[in-house]
């Protein structure tokens, strides 16, 4: 009997299931998460709807934004996210490990629609810094697990995988600073 393709709903309990479970350091992880050509694609389509409700969700929410604001937040996502995939693959490369760089994007891409649906929920219930620095925990332990379970890299491999991307994502913060508020890098001029 021929097996039904999952659709995007069933992909979509899957990989809420392994982000559960690479929150919790379970190592079937892996086994919740489709690594293929199909699963790639689907984790792009996730990927996108958590560009859009990062962007937009706010604003759905009744939280006054900029005008402008939703697509500037949209260009440094992707900006963010180019430079963290690149960051991923290089280190990646030095390890001669590329074999690990679509799992990687895969789980990194459903994490992200993951973290916004999060982000958004706190938000909605008023959450303060607090949730900010728990999900920040949270996002780090993630990362670790990702690492660690799903692209199998040694101890000492994970700390360099971590700490390219963490040195990339404050590179990039301070690229998004710049162009957004240019004065806050420049000395008042009198």
């Amino acid at each position: 009997m021929a097996q039904s393709t999952p659709t995007f709903f069933d992909e979509l309990v899957a990989a809420a299931q392994g982000s559960f479970a690479l929150l919790t350091g379970d190592r079937k992880a892996p086994t919740y998460f489709d690594f293929g050509q199909r699963g790639l694609v689907s984790s792009f389509i996730a990927f996108l709807i958590a560009g859009a409700l990062s962007a937009y969700g706010p604003r759905l929410l009744g939280f006054s934004m900029e005008s402008g604001a939703a697509s500037t937040g949209l260009f440094m996502s992707a900006m963010l996210y180019v430079l963290q995939a690149g960051a991923g693959w290089l280190v990646l490369r030095q390890f001669g490990r590329l074999d690990g760089f679509v799992p990687y994007i895969v789980t990194f891409n459903w994490i992200n629609l993951f973290a916004s649906v999060i982000t958004l929920i706190l938000l909605m219930v008023g959450a303060g810094q607090f949730a900010t620095i728990l999900v920040g925990v949270a996002a780090l332990v993630v990362e670790v697990n990702i690492a660690r379970l799903i692209v199998t890299l040694a101890p000492l491999q994970i700390v360099i995988f971590i700490v390219a991307k963490l040195i990339i994502q404050a590179v990039a913060m301070g690229l998004i600073i710049a162009m957004v508020a240019p004065d806050i890098f420049m000395p008042a001029v009198s």
